[in-house]
Formats: structure tokens, sequence, C-alpha cells
């Protein structure tokens, strides 16, 4: 029942967005009464975190897939790519695990965000072996992790939320392209 759950509700944010997910639509859509989803979870925010944990597998199987090259600066440049890919593939799924706030609100009795540990973790050992390697400029796995992290992060919010092209003129069709021309120059910058 949980899985049947987790899967309607997915189906809904990338179908209808965000907004229309409610523990009721989603009861009316699996043909059970609102009760029976609060025996599963005990609001709308724990039921999100289960599904950006789905969000966040789909974006580990997008980096196996995409990030394969044996040097790891070309990896970090892989990374960077598939990121900015999942968010243009899947920006509803993006903003459940980046950037609205909902889901968090479960994490109350918890004191890390193990959703977000996996996609962190690969880039923080990237970034160490980036490091070790003398391919970067950064000296700190840490700062140079939250570094690339904001970087793109910031360019696919300010995208997604449709205030690159209102500031910049730059056409939603035009964006891709200019997304991937700033994530060379960002590598450029931090290169060794």
């Amino acid at each position: 029942m949980r899985r049947r759950i987790v899967d309607v509700a997915v189906k809904m944010i990338v179908e209808e967005g965000y907004e229309k997910v409610s523990i009721r639509n989603i009861a009316d859509k699996i043909e059970y009464s609102p009760a029976t989803i609060y025996l599963y979870y005990k609001d709308k925010d724990q039921l999100l975190y289960d599904v950006q944990t789905e969000a966040f597998a789909t974006l580990a199987k997008d980096f196996l897939q995409k990030v394969t090259h044996t040097d790891p600066f070309k990896r970090l440049e892989q990374l960077a790519h598939a990121y900015l890919d999942f968010s243009r593939n899947h920006p509803e799924l993006y903003d459940l695990m980046f950037i609205i706030k909902a889901p968090m609100n479960a994490l109350v009795e918890k004191e890390k965000w193990e959703n977000g540990d996996p996609a962190y973790d690969g880039l923080y050992h990237l970034m160490q072996e980036c490091i070790d390697k003398k391919v970067v400029k950064f000296k700190d796995a840490t700062i140079g992790t939250l570094s690339v992290w904001a970087f793109a992060h910031g360019f696919v919010s300010l995208h997604l939320r449709g205030r690159c092209s209102k500031v910049s003129g730059v056409s939603d069709e035009e964006m891709p392209a200019i997304m991937n021309e700033a994530i060379k120059e960002y590598l450029r910058m931090i290169k060794a």
C-alpha cells in the first residue's frame, strides 16, 4: 500500500504539479479513504519525504548512466551536466528535492537529511578525488562541494522559476545552451 501511495503521489507531482497533491486527492486516485493513507503517513510532509526519496533514486540512476569518465575532472563536468539535465527533464521532482520546504518538515525527528546524502556524498568524494589529483583549485572538499552545488543549484533554480529569462532577456529556448556554456566557464575557473 505504501508503494502504491508513493507511486500515485509521484505521478501526480509530475503530471499535475506539487500544488495538486493532497492526501484526499491521492486517496481518490487509489480509491481508498484518506484515513487509509493516514495509517501509513502522519501527514503530507511525511509522504512527500518518501516521494523525495524516489526522486533521489531517479537522480542517482541518471548519475550512474551519465557520469562514467575515468578522469575525475571530466566526471565533475559530466555530473554538472547530468544535474542540469535532470532539472530540465524532471522540474517538478527537482522542486520537491531542492526548492519546496514541505518534505523537509518531516525531518524534525531526524538529525540528518538522508535523502540528500548519496547525491552530496557522491559529489564530495568526487571533489576530494579532484583535490587529491590536483585538478581543481579547491583545497577543501566541503568548500569545493558546496561551491559547485551552489553554482548549479542557483542556475537551475533561477531558470525553473523564470528569473533568468526575465532578467537576462535570454529566451527559454536559448537557456540550455547558455547554461551549458556557463558550466564550461565555471569549470574552467575552478580547474587547477
